[in-house]
């Protein structure tokens, strides 16, 4: 056994045995509750709490972790952090009394014990805002210690920190030690809620209702992807989680609702990375009587509303680029796109051709790829990374957007469009294909190409295909991935960074 694992265990026995001395003593290490009415920058931003004579003041509660602690004989100082963050605290034995102050404090409390106190607030000689102690109350004995790093000085004078809980895997299969000790990373989690908040806002301001749709269905569909499968015993029929709720919502606009959304947990049994989680969040809308061009005014619309909401500016850092969400954003074809890095014009080219210019271009290609494949690869390939600035590529060949409508002018095409920005996709959307017989065609070619060997192909929803013999307007629809949106607006550079329990290999 490694010597860092005598010493931890060392620890954990010491806490236990701390426990049965503070039950013995009479002290509940585990209270069923405790009345806060503040937290810590609350107590530091509320001038009112500091002023005129103590004995007066507003007295407070709080509770937290304690996170250090300078024992000087009968008074003492710790921090306490809760979680708006950190705030000192002055504790006194004639205050809180002899056996709370001498045995339980001194002896029994460790760090990452969670307590409470009840007092008031003053400012020391160095211009601390601090909590005066009038009371102290242990309220979870912890019996594990916390990774808390150590800072001390060099010979030089610089700051060396010791066991710091840095190491990235360490920190996401442990995310409640991770939120603790590096409670910066709450910052991240807070902003993705808010950022959430101000798209359903923005959405419902518009008049769109948000709803459920089925994650078991019976055929999964929506987009190309393969799905995790499972069993329900009851019915004794095999499921699907799904992997987009696009074909239950179109069903949704059927039935007679002109606006629609969903901020969803779908699942793709894919390759992981750091862009690529199998479970991942998207928020997907859907609006009757709409088009793809009015869909791209409304997805930068409300992209810069919510840059703004977040950052107060739609200028923000990500890496080592100034990103610039001002409207308008660029659009270009996607085939232009293609031909402004590359040099081919794919515009004409049989599927053959397009197979030897992607090997021209050293693009990875095999024979069961069709021609919507082939085109997607050279474009990930060789356009998406460079695209830094939210730029909308638009009109997509129709072998790569089988739920997407036929092109009103260019032949070939559909009208679908990715926003893409810091060189990754971030949303997807169309106009809608609703005209059922073209529909089935589409869907039975993806059925040929499945066949090929192309597992990532969509199936054939018979159901679906019936909703759309009942009529389904003129749509718009959209998809968003919060994930990656969460990445670019919090300036984090793994996917795992913006989710709390992201999936990992057993350790």
């Amino acid at each position: 056994m490694k010597e860092t694992e005598l010493s931890l265990t060392e620890q954990a026995r010491f806490r236990h045995e701390k426990l049965d001395e503070i039950r013995k003593l009479g002290f509940d290490p585990y209270p069923h509750d405790f009345k806060t009415d503040h937290h810590a920058r609350q107590i530091k931003e509320s001038a009112e709490l500091n002023e005129g004579e103590e004995a007066n003041r507003k007295r407070i509660s709080i509770a937290g972790r304690i996170m250090t602690r300078r024992i000087m004989g009968k008074a003492s100082f710790f921090n306490l952090q809760d979680q708006s963050g950190i705030i000192q605290v002055y504790i006194r034995r004639d205050d809180v009394g002899v056996e709370t102050y001498n045995t339980l404090f001194k002896k029994l409390i460790d760090l990452g014990d969670i307590v409470g106190v009840s007092g008031f607030v003053f400012t020391t000689k160095t211009g601390e805002i601090t909590v005066h102690a009038e009371s102290f109350q242990l309220l979870t004995k912890t019996l594990s210690p916390l990774p808390v790093a150590k800072e001390v000085e060099d010979e030089q004078g610089n700051k060396v920190i010791y066991d710091a809980f840095s190491d990235k895997e360490h920190r996401y299969r442990q995310r409640y030690l991770d939120l603790v000790v590096n409670p910066e990373v709450r910052e991240v989690f807070i902003q993705r809620t808010r950022m959430i908040q101000a798209m359903r806002d923005y959405m419902n301001n518009m008049g769109y209702l948000e709803v459920e749709t089925p994650i078991l269905q019976p055929i999964y569909g929506g987009a190309a992807a393969r799905p995790f499968e499972t069993h329900h015993n009851a019915l004794d029929m095999k499921l699907y989680l799904r992997i987009a709720n696009e074909l239950y919502l179109k069903r949704l606009i059927i039935g007679g609702f002109e606006g629609v959304y969903e901020f969803a947990k779908d699942f793709r049994n894919e390759g992981m990375s750091r862009f690529h989680n199998p479970e991942f969040t998207q928020v997907e809308l859907y609006v009757a009587y709409k088009d793809y061009e009015w869909m791209m005014s409304f997805v930068e619309q409300m992209i810069e509303q919510v840059v703004k909401t977040l950052h107060g500016t739609t200028k923000i850092t990500v890496g080592d680029n100034e990103i610039d969400f001002k409207t308008p954003w660029r659009r270009i074809p996607m085939l232009e796109a293609i031909q402004e890095e590359t040099g081919k014009d794919l515009s004409a080219m049989s599927e053959d051709e397009i197979r030897s210019a992607a090997r021209e271009l050293h693009v990875p290609v095999d024979e069961t790829m069709g021609k919507g494949k082939l085109i997607d690869e050279i474009f990930g390939e060789k356009v998406e990374h460079k695209l830094i600035q939210p730029t909308f590529i638009t009109d997509y060949p129709i072998e790569m957007s089988p739920l997407a409508k036929k092109h009103r002018t260019k032949e070939g095409l559909v009208e679908r469009f990715e926003l893409m920005c810091n060189g990754k996709e971030l949303c997807n959307a169309f106009t809608e294909l609703n005209d059922p017989v073209d529909q089935r065609q589409r869907l039975e070619e993806q059925a040929r190409l499945r066949s090929e060997g192309d597992d990532e192909a969509m199936v054939v929803d018979e159901d679906f295909l019936k909703a759309l013999e009942y009529g389904m307007p003129p749509t718009a629809g959209l998809g968003i991935g919060i994930d990656r949106l969460a990445m670019i607006l919090t300036n984090q550079d793994s996917i795992r960074d913006v989710l709390f329990f992201p999936h990992m290999r057993p350790e």
